[in-house]
């Protein structure tokens, strides 16, 4: 036997060849792993924000990680929503994990941004009253919608999102009517949206402003949305053109030209129907008074809180901001709006999202909107 092929060199060359192999394993590796890297699929994100679980607030969203998915150049982590079928009106819950808010710029260099205006627009539009659709055909109509009445475009991304506000009591058809006309309406205007209706429960006096600020406040709970629209149920907008964004300045009163005043301004100064402001704003003025129990004067506070906060009401024009109002029994005026409205500037401090007390007696979030049963406290 050769000399250099003694037991010591033996292992000595074992030693290096498994050296060489480690080496040349670790290259390769360090190539192909700058390849790998996590992708998350934005597009079926509904809500790309921080979730936050409020029971009983329920939704049938559940996270579910796919398989590997690989090519000729990467391999990627694809991390979906997967909708879980839900009977109408039934509860399921919401499972997310709450560092979601992470997820809220991926993919953003891949999906383009919407135009400021959309494409899709038509203008003048006709407003619907009869017949009155059920909740089955809306919502076979509407399929396309998400979980909790939230529609964005999958084709391009919008950078701000908008929450539908809606007190509601005992007004039925005129919701079914209001769900028919605006998700359309608001799926051609290519807006990132979601609708709430916030319903009083009870019999006792009703409070519109209080329902809005509880709207407010349990809609961002849900989700941090830019953009707030106060809506009233009885009014349809009848062109599309009429944006519903939040101006970056100022306030917008949307409602400006209503059919039953002829289609002209009654009260140049008010902010109420429909009303759309970011969320900041609407923190400083502190929301709307809690003080209106019955109808009238929570309209006129709300635009005596944007003065005194040196806002001004921005307005489309009367062509294009037009409004049909659904027939309906006019609520009772509240004997002491003037009062409470005349007052309202030493208020103004204390009397809104800061003062805010109620209880959420049920919620659900269906097809078409989430919903919220609210139970608020007169006083005596």
């Amino acid at each position: 036997m050769p000399g250099w092929y003694s037991s010591g060199t033996l292992y000595k060359g074992l030693f290096f060849l498994v050296l060489i192999l480690l080496a040349l394993e670790y290259l390769f590796g360090s190539i192909t792993e700058t390849k790998h890297f996590f992708v998350f699929n934005a597009t079926r994100l509904p809500h790309a924000e921080r979730l936050i679980q409020h029971s009983p607030l329920v939704s049938s969203f559940r996270l579910k990680p796919k398989a590997m998915v690989t090519n000729s150049t990467k391999s990627s982590f694809v991390l979906n929503i997967t909708e879980v079928p839900s009977n109408n009106s039934s509860e399921s819950l919401l499972e997310a994990s709450p560092d979601t808010e992470s997820t809220k710029n991926v993919n953003t260099t891949v999906v383009p941004l919407c135009p400021d205006v959309s494409s899709n627009l038509r203008g003048r539009i006709e407003v619907l009253k009869t017949p009155v659709p059920t909740v089955l055909e809306l919502e076979k109509r509407f399929s396309w919608l998400k979980i909790g009445g939230h529609w964005a475009p999958e084709t391009c991304r919008v950078p701000k999102s908008v929450a539908l506000i809606i007190p509601f009591r005992c007004r039925g058809e005129h919701l079914l009517l209001f769900l028919q006309h605006m998700h359309p309406f608001l799926k051609r205007q290519q807006l990132d949206y979601t609708i709430y209706i916030v319903e009083q429960d009870g019999d006792g006096p009703f409070n519109r402003a209080m329902l809005m600020n509880v709207g407010f406040k349990e809609a961002l709970k849900i989700r941090s949305y830019d953009c707030f629209i106060f809506h009233d149920i009885d009014l349809l907008p009848e062109d599309d053109r009429n944006l519903y964004t939040c101006p970056p300045g100022q306030p917008r009163h949307m409602s400006v030209a209503v059919d039953i005043f002829k289609y002209r301004l009654p009260y140049p100064a008010i902010f109420g129907g429909v009303s759309a402001i970011n969320r900041e704003h609407f923190e400083v003025l502190n929301g709307f008074s809690n003080s209106f129990w019955g109808w009238g004067g929570e309209d006129d506070d709300m635009s005596n809180r944007i003065r005194y906060h040196n806002l001004y009401i921005s307005r489309y024009p009367l062509t294009i901001a037009r409004y049909t109002m659904l027939t309906h029994k006019k609520d009772k005026p509240s004997p002491n709006r003037y009062d409470v409205l005349k007052q309202g500037p030493k208020r103004f401090d204390k009397d809104g999202l800061n003062s805010l007390e109620y209880r959420i007696i049920r919620s659900k979030r269906n097809l078409l909107y989430t919903w919220f049963l609210v139970g608020l406290d007169a006083p005596r």
